[in-house]
């Protein structure tokens, strides 16, 4: 995996990460501190006018701009090659403001058929409300999204690799039909982070990323970002961000900046951890296939690589055991946490969450940071006590 340079400076992006400047304000601390604060004070009146009209980059109050936050919203914006960033309380409220920033009354979107779930709901649900449709398609035919594309398609909505089936996009293919349409272009970039994938760079105009997964990677803290170009962030700072509030606390923003800190560290080992279970798993009669990216059996394996540089450790695999047996294989299993999400140390396990019309069992794994040997042991043991046939 190899870490990228950022164009501002001769400095890897893990240097950048980890390295802050003496700051003498701060007394040279080496963490930034926590500014638990809602409002900030100015000595004059002419200079709290002056700030108001720069609200943007001026510190005001919390719920638009705050120290603490808004260090984190530059280490991303460089990381992600974007002009800036604004982080959000959740992953999805990153993904609502994004997508009502750039759709108005009767536009259209096109949108995979593999996105995250309640992302399909709030297109589904919440937006008809006001005159906006959507059209789901298979975002691994190209065609597919031409084809969709009508007058009004104001957004095509992008999620690669999808985190339930781990199928990708063509993204600049993607980009160039949404473009020479008159629409803008936004991505879920959370499985692959901004280690491995950097969409705005293929043509995307907006990237979300989900911060309580690998960003965070604590498992303690909620938090989702929406980067792009500055046109398009100021009108989201000035609407959605400000004006439906759901803005990141700054006990938060510590939280997730700490996690950054080590993510290109741990994603080179989830990366190696991931693809070595995946190939365990490749190897077992009981196991009909592994969707994994990164593994050369991927029908997307050769477009992973070209607009990928590494990999992360979410994967699934289908079996035809039957579903009572898997659930038991997966309640046996010692090493897996069972619940949603991925991201943090722990690994986790999800057996039938797709809901995918199948006559195959489908399990979602995601390999935290336990030793692969272990996990291997882990797996193992589930299947002898599942009477299932395991081979090293």
């Amino acid at each position: 995996m190899t870490l990228k340079t950022n164009t501002t400076s001769m400095k890897s992006l893990q240097t950048q990460l980890v390295h802050d400047a003496h700051d003498e304000r701060h007394h040279g601390a080496v963490t930034p501190p926590i500014y638990q604060n809602s409002l900030f004070t100015f000595e004059t009146v002419a200079a709290y006018e002056n700030a108001s009209l720069d609200q943007m980059n001026r510190h005001v109050y919390t719920r638009g701009n705050n120290p603490t936050v808004y260090e984190l919203e530059k280490k991303l914006a460089a990381l992600e090659g974007a002009d800036s960033a604004r982080c959000f309380a959740s992953g999805m409220a990153a993904i609502s403001s994004a997508i009502l920033s750039v759709v108005k009354c009767g536009d259209h979107i096109v949108c995979v058929d593999q996105a995250y779930g309640p992302a399909k709901r709030f297109m589904t649900e919440y937006l008809p409300k006001f005159q906006v449709a959507t059209t789901f398609v298979d975002g691994t035919s190209v065609e597919a999204v031409r084809a969709a594309i009508r007058p009004n398609t104001s957004l095509v909505y992008l999620e690669s690799p999808s985190s339930l089936l781990f199928a990708l996009q063509d993204i600049q293919a993607c980009a160039d039909i949404a473009h020479q349409a008159g629409a803008l272009v936004l991505i879920d970039n959370t499985w692959a982070t901004p280690i491995n994938q950097n969409p705005l760079a293929l043509g995307v105009d907006l990237v979300i990323h989900s911060l309580t997964k690998y960003v965070g990677g604590h498992s303690d803290a909620l938090g989702g970002a929406v980067l792009g170009r500055k046109e398009l962030m100021e009108g989201l700072f000035h609407n959605e961000f400000l004006l439906l509030g759901s803005i990141m606390a700054p006990q938060t923003a510590a939280l997730i900046m700490r996690g950054l800190r080590t993510l290109p560290l741990r994603m080179k080992q989830h990366q190696e951890s991931g693809l070595e279970i995946a190939r365990f798993l490749e190897r077992q009669h009981w196991v009909a296939s592994v969707s994994h990216p990164g593994l050369p059996s991927h029908p997307q394996h050769q477009l992973a690589t070209q607009q990928m540089s590494g990999f992360s450790s979410v994967f699934c695999f289908e079996t035809q055991i039957d579903a009572e047996r898997m659930k038991q294989w997966a309640n046996k299993l010692e090493l897996f946490r069972i619940g949603v999400s991925w991201g943090g140390y722990e690994s986790l396990v999800l057996v039938n969450a797709t809901g995918a019309n199948s006559d195959r069992v489908h399990v979602r794994l995601y390999i935290g940071l336990e030793d692969p040997a272990d996990i291997i042991a882990d797996i193992s043991a589930a299947c002898e006590y599942a009477g299932i046939p395991c081979h090293p």
